[in-house]
């Protein structure tokens, strides 16, 4: 049998296009974070971003996770910008996406619930959680992002996403899928700073526990990330993927995408994780490979 071969990037931070200045952002956290672009816009290129999806596309996976953070200040022409380039990835029922803090900015100009990337949040759904279901893979994307206090760049789900994403998770695990939760924030505990975390991350790992999932894919962090949460059965891996737009020699991580190839056997599902970035050449190849038990 066929593994079923899925793509992990995120973080794009797709580099913003020139932005007038709005009466209304001089007074929003959107101009603090135009500062703080300024110092960090060079941690994130175009041409590092272009090279790990030009890798994915000759890998001609099945299917592309994208975990939030596209843009940066959430601003209408940055949702455009975005939109075109998810076109590039190719169909948009091969992509899905999960949005992200910064996608999320600030509430005031833009476009409510995500719109402009509505055909790349799910196929089930009028909204998050969404689910897609490919061969005997179960998708199930939720959204992490919300608006916050200047400095902050917490995330949250609400009650109403947590007790939804449960039915879905349920149904689908008693229908035997392999089932894959996508979201921006680390679910884990102590994954990143309390002024960066989930705040009811508890409230999801509960539900997980009772629930189940087989996989959960996040970003934000900007590292790769490897822990688990409580299942039902046994721990859940939790992988992390770093910005998929940093250049070698930026301050942070270097990108890479994570190939995560999802085989059914007798005993159940055989996931093996190849870690695909930059080397010394600043040539996209294979960093390493491993198995999620």
């Amino acid at each position: 049998m066929t593994p079923f071969r899925l793509a992990h990037i995120s973080d794009p931070q797709l580099s913003t296009p020139a932005l007038p200045w709005r009466a209304a952002d001089l007074i929003s956290k959107r101009a603090l974070s135009r500062w703080a672009w300024r110092r960090k816009r060079h941690s994130h290129t175009r041409e590092a971003l272009d090279a790990i999806t030009a890798h994915i596309r000759a890998a001609a996976p099945d299917h592309m996770a994208v975990t939030g953070d596209l843009v940066n200040f959430a601003l209408p022409e940055e949702f455009a910008a975005a939109r075109a380039w998810l076109d590039t990835l190719g169909d948009p029922a091969n992509v899905t996406v999960s949005p992200g803090n910064h996608d999320a900015l600030a509430s005031r100009g833009a476009p409510a619930g995500f719109a402009p990337w509505r055909p790349w949040l799910g196929d089930e759904g009028d909204g998050f959680p969404y689910l897609r279901i490919r061969r005997d893979v179960a998708i199930l994307n939720l959204s992490s992002a919300v608006p916050t206090a200047p400095l902050l760049a917490q995330g949250q789900l609400g009650r109403g996403q947590i007790e939804a994403a449960r039915e879905r998770l349920s149904s689908t695990g008693a229908r035997g899928l392999f089932r894959v939760v996508l979201l921006h924030h680390p679910p884990q505990a102590h994954g990143v700073s309390d002024r960066k975390a989930l705040t009811d991350a508890a409230m999801l790992r509960d539900m997980l526990a009772e629930a189940g999932a087989e996989l959960i894919l996040h970003g934000h962090a900007h590292q790769a990330m490897l822990a688990t949460v409580a299942g039902p059965s046994g721990p859940i891996p939790v992988l992390g993927a770093p910005s998929a737009s940093t250049p070698p020699g930026a301050p942070g991580e270097p990108a890479r995408w994570n190939e995560i190839a999802i085989l059914r056997q007798e005993a159940g599902f055989r996931i093996d994780v190849t870690a695909q970035g930059f080397d010394s050449d600043l040539r996209v190849q294979r960093l390493g490979r491993f198995r999620l038990v």
